[in-house]
């Protein structure tokens, strides 16, 4: 399964008790940046593109807590930056496993091989390393030669230890489908727990601009990446809702819902999510939800929005919706297993 059923079980129970309160807005899941430190400097992000005393920034265990405990959400996402270089990584891994939510901590792999005794195995960690296809992608999408090579051995490194290891990839305009389809295959031969993926979004900061995929272009993409005429398709298991899927496809639309995955980073909470810099940062979780005008984003309602269809705002959406009913609920537990 992508997702253990005790996630998937936990969070639905979660869900179920916002549903019962009334509750129309509620986060899912926090993103947490705990540093924009990286080892990498990809075309498409431009985090260390920030000046040098931004850089030094880190958030400490207990500011992390503090914000998990602030939004109360069943999954945390650490992020960064990279998040193995942040000097307390250990102390904040385990804490947040002994609180008993699921953490996925994202990662480049370049230190994953050699970080893996700092942690232990639990039900509750997954390492989800950033993986943009197939080596030739992923190596000049990250503008770094054998990071994919790397990645590969941190990833068999953790398997072999007992970890949960899922992908996150994030695809840009001029990515063949059938390489796509191709790292689809290596990864579930490689024994990923799941696989996510994202069309990329113009990321203020990021040094490389035109390589941002369109609507259109990722609807007409992904109905070509998961044609059911490829053989490997029904191996592939991705840790999305199968509606998440059908949205990339195009097969049903969606508004966006920032506040089901909140970003919490070394500048405070941001306006509306991690994408955006422009409309500043709340000081609280309560500032954020009470005081952002949520109304004003999403496609149709804000022009840096119209061609976003990135996991941090739909992803959500369409977790709710696969509560929303019997038979989506029927479909979300068939394609768990």
């Amino acid at each position: 399964m992508a997702v253990p059923l005790k996630q998937a079980a936990t969070v639905g129970s979660y869900i179920f008790k916002q549903k019962m309160k009334g509750n129309k807005r509620y986060p899912l899941v926090l993103m947490v940046d705990p540093l924009y430190r990286c080892n990498l400097a990809c075309a498409g992000c431009g985090k260390i593109q920030y000046p040098e005393e931004t850089l030094k920034k880190v958030l400490t265990v207990e500011q992390v807590l503090n914000a998990i405990d602030e939004c109360g959400v069943p999954m945390v996402n650490i992020a960064g930056g990279e998040p193995l270089i942040h000097p307390q990584i250990k102390e904040m891994v385990e804490q947040i496993v002994a609180r008993k939510k699921f953490l996925y901590v994202c990662t480049n792999a370049l230190l994953l091989k050699r970080k893996l005794d700092l942690f232990t195995p639990s039900p509750y960690l997954t390492f989800t390393v950033h993986m943009d296809g197939i080596k030739e992608h992923h190596d000049h999408s990250v503008c770094r030669e054998g990071t994919f090579d790397t990645a590969i051995e941190g990833i068999k490194e953790a398997k072999k230890r007992g970890f949960r290891v899922t992908t996150n990839t994030t695809v840009f305009e001029g990515h063949p489908e059938k390489d796509l389809q191709k790292f689809f295959d290596q990864m579930m031969e490689l024994g990923v727990d799941g696989m996510m993926i994202s069309p990329g979004y113009s990321y203020e900061k990021a040094p490389v601009q035109d390589k941002f995929l369109k609507v259109e272009q990722t609807r007409n993409f992904f109905r070509r990446t998961f044609s059911p005429m490829h053989e490997g398709k029904k191996k592939w298991v991705f840790n999305h809702s199968p509606f998440y899927l059908d949205f990339l496809e195009g097969k049903m639309d969606y508004q966006c819902t920032p506040w089901s995955m909140p970003n919490y980073n070394i500048f405070g909470w941001q306006r509306p999510c991690y994408l955006f810099s422009e409309d500043g940062y709340a000081k609280s979780f309560k500032d954020l939800m009470e005081n952002t005008n949520w109304e004003k984003y999403g496609r149709g309602r804000h022009p840096k929005c119209d061609n976003c269809m990135t996991h941090c705002g739909y992803e959500g959406t369409a977790v709710a919706d696969s509560m929303g009913s019997m038979k989506n609920m029927v479909r979300s537990m068939k394609s768990a297993f």
